[in-house]
């Protein structure tokens, strides 16, 4: 890990990851990358970790790429570029299929990548403060990488303008796209992500997993007997789950319940 990222994790089981670069607005390279690909890897990893929060420092979430390591990828060749943005995609693919709740706190703006991190998150609280702008076509380039977090997050139709228009897009436009859930203002952010965390705590985590599982095998898939079979496997494997018998036996006793450790 190094100093770009910060990486934390208390004793209710929240993970923290922190993008810690704020004098270049959070910028991506090479090493920002690699630390948020180990950082997801730990805490996907750890038990004790229930729930994931993804925050930026400084005054901006993330300016997308930094304009040292586009100056390097303008000299890589199609080879070198490939591997270079694989090793990109590959982290936002792990965040968006990590078996664990991942919150996204924006309290700037993101632009190009930045607004892929903030689609690969799973609950997106944003602050008054924040903008989102998918810029790529202005540098002659496509968000490629990136939209299919993107896409999912706000529909093929929005993505048709915001990736051809590049416009700033602020925080109320981006809650009716989809992009983010809910947006506060900018001194309610960290009150309004505690709210959710706390939530988040209370639910059972194995079902959050297989929650996220089950959203990504009935997604943009027609109702056919196929899927109306694999999700009446789905809920009879939830009910015979340590988890299921323990939430529906404390729903009964009207107790909170307590939810096995997860291996």
């Amino acid at each position: 890990m190094t100093d770009s990222l910060l990486l934390t994790y208390d004793r209710l089981g929240v993970g923290r990851i922190t993008l810690n670069r704020p004098e270049v607005h959070n910028a991506f390279n090479e090493d920002l990358i690699n630390a948020l690909d180990e950082a997801i890897d730990s805490l996907a990893c750890n038990a004790a970790v229930r729930v994931v929060v993804m925050a930026g420092n400084g005054k901006s979430f993330s300016a997308g790429a930094d304009l040292n390591w586009m100056k390097r990828t303008a000299d890589y060749d199609f080879a070198e570029n490939s591997i270079d943005a694989l090793r990109f995609g590959e982290m936002l693919g792990r965040l968006a299929s990590m078996p664990k709740p991942v919150v996204g706190v924006i309290q700037g703006p993101a632009y190009g990548g930045g607004v892929g991190l903030v689609a690969a998150c799973d609950i997106v609280i944003a602050s008054e403060a924040a903008a989102f702008m998918l810029s790529e076509v202005k540098l002659g380039l496509i968000p490629a990488v990136i939209s299919p977090y993107v896409v999912r997050a706000i529909g093929a139709r929005q993505a048709r303008r915001y990736f051809l228009s590049a416009e700033r897009i602020d925080p109320a436009t981006a809650r009716v796209l989809g992009l983010v859930h809910e947006v506060v203002a900018d001194g309610e952010l960290e009150a309004a992500a505690d709210a959710m965390i706390t939530r988040l705590l209370k639910n059972s985590p194995a079902a959050m997993a297989a929650s996220k599982d089950l959203i990504d095998a009935v997604s943009d898939r027609p109702t056919d007997r196929a899927v109306i079979k694999d999700t009446a496997q789905r809920i009879a494997e939830a009910r015979a789950s340590a988890d299921g018998r323990e939430g529906i036996a404390a729903f009964l006793e009207k107790r909170k319940p307590v939810w096995p450790e997860q291996g």
